[in-house]
């Protein structure tokens, strides 16, 4: 299994490895059968998860409300989902959208 796939209703899910703290936000590679993905945020009272949730959103062009975190609230191991996204997973690592 890679760290993407889509589900029944064409949603895309993520299976991510995060590292809060570091100096941008950026995905990193791989990281076992999850992205990497480096987080300028700490991970303290939701920060992180919060950041990451807005990387995303803006990564994938989607309202934020379509960004949503299946799993992992206290882990670095997430599961997230967006919902009717445009585009293709390989958005995370052009550099053009920064």
């Amino acid at each position: 299994m890679g760290w993407y796939r889509y589900d029944d209703a064409d949603n895309l899910v993520l299976t991510l490895h995060i590292q809060p703290g570091a100096k941008n936000t950026a995905a990193a590679g791989l990281h076992g059968d999850a992205l990497k993905i480096k987080l300028a945020a700490p991970p303290v009272e939701g920060k992180a998860n919060t950041a990451l949730l807005k990387f995303l959103a803006e990564r994938f062009d989607v309202p934020l409300s379509r960004v949503i975190l299946k799993q992992g609230d206290k882990s670095r191991h997430k599961v997230i989902v967006i919902q009717r996204s445009a585009h293709d997973p390989a958005v995370l690592f052009d550099e053009s959208c920064d």
